[in-house]
């Protein structure tokens, strides 16, 4: 039997998903938390196998950064990042904290029970892409990675040059891809398609 750690901060989600887990004889819930800052302290008694790990957790705590000390400091214990947000980068660094799968709440078909299972087994599970969300009239998925590192950028409140520097480009570049945002969705200024891109979830600068 494994023992599951739950780190999720919504009562309604918690309530759910260790209903879920209390009908599976391969799973006991040992402890559930509201705040990804306290998961690792939760599993230093050395008896967690697996963690069902939200992104937005309380106090506006990230799960991904909760998850990659962790997979530093106990390397052994399986990590699965849940959201129920379409955020596009969560995937990308679920990945690179060296998670071991990434289960959509809202978004897919597919099962938790059946997740976990594969990732005990030793495979990576892994949607096939994020969510497509309308941003004006483009949908997420029209978007290059680039334009979505602009975007983000433009959400966290840099300049242009502040935007060049960080992403190792020109000034002219870092035009040229927000040009090219707002004709694939058709808004007229970038606080626009900030604004609906946050509002829709796309970006969470926080996290």
């Amino acid at each position: 039997m494994t023992n599951i750690l739950l780190v999720e901060d919504s009562r309604i989600s918690r309530e759910t998903i260790a209903s879920r887990i209390a009908c599976s004889p391969d799973y006991l819930l040992l402890a559930s938390i509201e705040n990804a800052a306290n998961a690792e302290i939760a599993c230093m008694n050395g008896k967690i196998g697996l963690i069902l790990m939200d992104v937005c957790t309380a106090d506006d705590e990230s799960g991904l950064r909760a998850a990659a000390s962790i997979k530093k400091h106990l390397p052994g214990i399986k990590i699965i990042i849940m959201t129920s947000m379409p955020e596009h980068s969560f995937l990308r660094k679920a990945q690179a904290c060296g998670c071991d799968g990434f289960w959509y709440k809202e978004y897919g078909d597919a099962e938790l029970l059946d997740v976990c299972g594969r990732v005990m087994a030793g495979e990576p599970v892994w949607p096939d892409d994020t969510p497509a969300i309308a941003v004006g009239g483009a949908v997420s998925r029209d978007f290059t990675e680039r334009e979505l590192a602009v975007l983000r950028e433009l959400a966290l409140g840099r300049r242009y040059d502040e935007i060049a520097d960080d992403l190792g480009i020109t000034s002219n570049t870092v035009k040229y891809h927000i040009k090219n945002l707002l004709q694939k969705t058709g808004y007229r200024s970038t606080l626009q398609l900030v604004v609906d891109a946050v509002d829709k979830k796309l970006i969470l600068p926080k996290y």
